[in-house]
Order: C-alpha cells, then sequence, then structure tokens
C-alpha cells in the first residue's frame, strides 16, 4: 500500500511537501516526536526500550528526478531544465504533469521527418525539449503556469510478470516505504527515521541531518541501478533483478564502513535473507554526507536494485523490496551487537 501511494505523489528535488505530508500522517501515531527542519526533512524520533544514550539513523529521501519550466514560447509550450540526473533519451513523448495545478502534458520533440540525417544519429539534446499542456498561445499557457514551476513524471505504479513493480519515483520512494513499515519497531537504542530533501542535486538535506541528530550509527536505504539487461557486459551489472537487498562497499561519494558492513553481511547469512553485492562503484547517496556529517559517523547502504532508474518507469522486484525490509527488521533488533 505505502510503496503504490508514495509512487502516485510528485515530488521533485525542492518540491517535496506532498511527499513529507503523506509521510508525516502516518508517522505521528507511530513515533514519540515528529520534526520538520529548516531546510525540509521529516525527523521521526522514537525512543528506544533500553536506557543506551545511542541512536539509529535510518535514512530515505523523499525527493524524485524531474523537470523545471525555464521558459513559456509565444506558441505556449513550456521549455525546462532537468532536475537531477535523467538521459534526454527517456523523456520524448512521456506524460507530465504540470505545477501546483498538477496539468497534464506530454514531452515533445521536433517530428522525425523534419530532422536532419545527422541528428537523426544523434540523442536529443534537453534544450530541443519542450511541454505541451494544449494552449494555443503564450498568454494562455502563463494563465495557468510560471516559471520555477515543478515538473513531474505522470506514470502509474503497475505490478505486472513475476512479482515485479513499475513505477516512477522507486528512487527513493522504495526506501520511503520501507521506514514507514518499520515505524512500528522497537529497538534497544533511539530510532531517528530521517525523511531528506534534495539528495539528487547534492546529498542537501542529508548534510544537515547528520549534524542535527549525530546518530551513532546510520543506515541509508535506497534506490540503486540494476543493469542486467540485453546487451550488457558481465563487468558493468551492478545489481540483478531478484538477487536480494543490495550492499556497497564503496560508490562515488562513500567508502563504507567495514565493521558495519560485516555485521548486516553476516546476520543476513544467519536469518537466510537474500542479499547481493554491488558489483560497481558508480552513483552515491545519502550516505556521502552522512558519513563525513559530525565528526564521522559509521554509515551502510542496503538498496533496492531498481531498472531503468531516473526514468518515468522504472521496475523493481518485490522480493528484492520484501529482502530490504527484513533485513532491516533484524538490524534493528540487533543493532546492539554493532
Amino acid at each position: 500500500m505505502y510503496l503504490s501511494e508514495l509512487t502516485a505523489i510528485s515530488g521533485v528535488s525542492g518540491d517535496e511537501g506532498a511527499v513529507r505530508s503523506y509521510l508525516k500522517e502516518r508517522l505521528l501515531p507511530l513515533c514519540d516526536r515528529v520534526e520538520i527542519d529548516a531546510m525540509g526533512n521529516l525527523l521521526a524520533f522514537k525512543k528506544g526500550q533500553a536506557d543506551r544514550g545511542k541512536t539509529l539513523m535510518l535514512c530515505a529521501h523523499m525527493d524524485e528526478v524531474g523537470l523545471i519550466a525555464s521558459r513559456i514560447t509565444d506558441e505556449g509550450f513550456i521549455r525546462f531544465k532537468n532536475v537531477g540526473g535523467i538521459d534526454p533519451r527517456v523523456l520524448v513523448s512521456k506524460r507530465v504533469l504540470v505545477g501546483p495545478m498538477q496539468l497534464p502534458g506530454v514531452i515533445g520533440r521536433r517530428a522525425i521527418h523534419l530532422l536532419s540525417a545527422e541528428e537523426r544519429k544523434k540523442s536529443p539534446k534537453m534544450t530541443e525539449l519542450y511541454v505541451d499542456i494544449g494552449a494555443k498561445s503564450k498568454k494562455e499557457t502563463e494563465k495557468k503556469v510560471k516559471i520555477g514551476d515543478y515538473i513531474a513524471f505522470d506514470s502509474a505504479y503497475r505490478e505486472f510478470g513475476d512479482g515485479r513493480i513499475k513505477a516512477k519515483a522507486l528512487d527513493d520512494r522504495a526506501g520511503c516505504a520501507a521506514l514507514l513499515m518499520l515505524a512500528e519497531e522497537s529497538c534497544d537504542w533511539d530510532l531517528c527515521f530521517a525523511f531528506t530533501v534534495q539528495e539528487e542535486v547534492g546529498l542537501r538535506g542529508a548534510r544537515i541531518c547528520g549534524k542535527t541528530v549525530r546518530p551513532d550509527v546510520a543506515i541509508v536505504v535506497e534506490g540503486t541501478t540494476c543493469s542486467d539487461l540485453p546487451g550488457t557486459e558481465e563487468r558493468m551489472i551492478s545489481t540483478r533483478l531478484g538477487g536480494g537487498a543490495a550492499l556497497s562497499f564503496l560508490d562515488g561519494s562513500t567508502c563504507y564502513n567495514r565493521p558495519l558492513m560485516d555485521f548486516i553481511l553476516a546476520l543476513a547469512k544467519e536469518k537466510r535473507i537474500p542479499v547481493q553485492l554491488k558489483q560497481t562503484a558508480t552513483g552515491g547517496n545519502d550516505a556521502g554526507a552522512l558519513h563525513v556529517a559530525a565528526g564521522g559517523i559509521p554509515t551502510a547502504a542496503i538498496s533496492v536494485p531498481a531498472r531503468y532508474i531516473h526514468s518515468p518507469a522504472s521496475v523493481i522486484a518485490r522480493k528484492d523490496f520484501e529482502a530490504v525490509v527484513s533485513l532491516l527488521k533484524h538490524i534493528i533488533q540487533e543493532v546492539s551487537h554493532v
């Protein structure tokens, strides 16, 4: 339920308010204290069963990649900039929702028969694309849209095939959904469920959370790349769909705490929870900011593999998501052994 509802909400980086409201409403009856900081991060605290004076932070980011209106043409089309990393090739003809009114629109490009032979060989540039909301003129569009309005993908949650889930924003609403499912759990240590903003544009919310909460241990719950697709060289496959929760030792922003990672791997083996090790070291997540905050925080990352990440239609395996949730439940129960 949480996953389907969360992925339906628009929450491009810098515009996470609707996601935050949804989460806050559900966390209030489950946690002792819920706060929103000046940056917009949502922090939910739960007192530990034992008075150990230690805190475990579980962190997931609320924002998703998307677009922002940058200009309105004389013909009434909306030019835009990307917010977060998006491949322009996945955008043409995709449905979107524009601004606070959630106006339906379609991303367009000049028709193929109007492109030169050389242009047809190249990927489209973001500057060549526009959003069509069906307006007849600039004046008509300006009545409904203004520069700076956010534009989110319009892509419904669907379950299909052998336990597959398709949706937009699985990076990282999968993490947000997992944390919500864990909010009823109890722990010897104090718990902080941190839902951060603006991860996709520079880990900005996490930089504040780490300094504010100063946890003893932090675990980032993410969606990560899965490229187990036809034509992909074996050495380039980072994770495999259905292979279990993905654990990282290294990525583009973090060398993960080895004793903590060893503890998590041993726990997964003991509890027979399927896990896989991420085979590439590119990219990054909120751990990049957390592990160097407040004098240094032992940090791990546990991720749900997602095909076609940062697109209008990512795909995950339900059993990978369930493995992530199961592993986190056991970590909460055993964290005093770290």
